[in-house]
């Protein structure tokens, strides 16, 4: 009995999902070097992979506030996730988003990673890029909680919970 929990044990400590390190600036210009970078003993972390993918995000930052204020701990972020391109491109892109965000703490909250996507996804489990993800992150950087999509009632619930924990 003991081999075989150690097994199971052993099995899924393996396939626990860690934020690979890297760095990144926010829209308010700061370097991040992530997940250390995250402020909060949970860090929600909201990836997208396509520009029409923000309204999904959106449903998600509308709760999230209020969510906070009932979890202190918690901080999250908004992850727009890019292949990698060349330093103009990035300015660009990162000037047209911090045009649409006036907000500076949403801006502080907003990395976008021009990354390898695939190493990426496959280190947070992400099969595909058609879909928004919501993932719960202790200090460490490990994924303990996930969800895809929009936000829902039933989301929300089940991310509480995890935050309870």
């Amino acid at each position: 009995m003991k081999v075989y929990l150690y097994l199971l044990l052993g099995s899924l400590c393996a396939m626990a999902e860690t934020f690979p390190t890297l760095t990144t600036k926010n829209l308010s210009g700061t370097q991040v070097t992530l997940p250390a970078g995250f402020s909060g003993q949970k860090n929600l972390i909201l990836i997208a992979f396509e520009r029409e993918q923000q309204k999904d995000v959106d449903t998600w930052l509308k709760v999230l506030p209020e969510l906070q204020k009932d979890h202190p701990t918690m901080a999250y972020y908004e992850l727009p996730t890019i292949k990698r391109m060349n330093g103009m491109v990035r300015f660009f892109i990162d000037n047209g988003m911090r045009g649409g965000i006036k907000d500076q703490q949403q801006r502080a909250r907003t990395m976008t990673l021009y990354i390898d996507k695939e190493p990426f996804k496959k280190a947070l489990n992400l099969p595909t890029e058609d879909r928004v993800y919501a993932l719960l992150l202790d200090r460490a950087g490990t994924v303990i909680w996930r969800a895809e999509g929009l936000y829902d009632e039933a989301k929300g619930k089940a991310l509480a919970l995890a935050l309870a924990k």
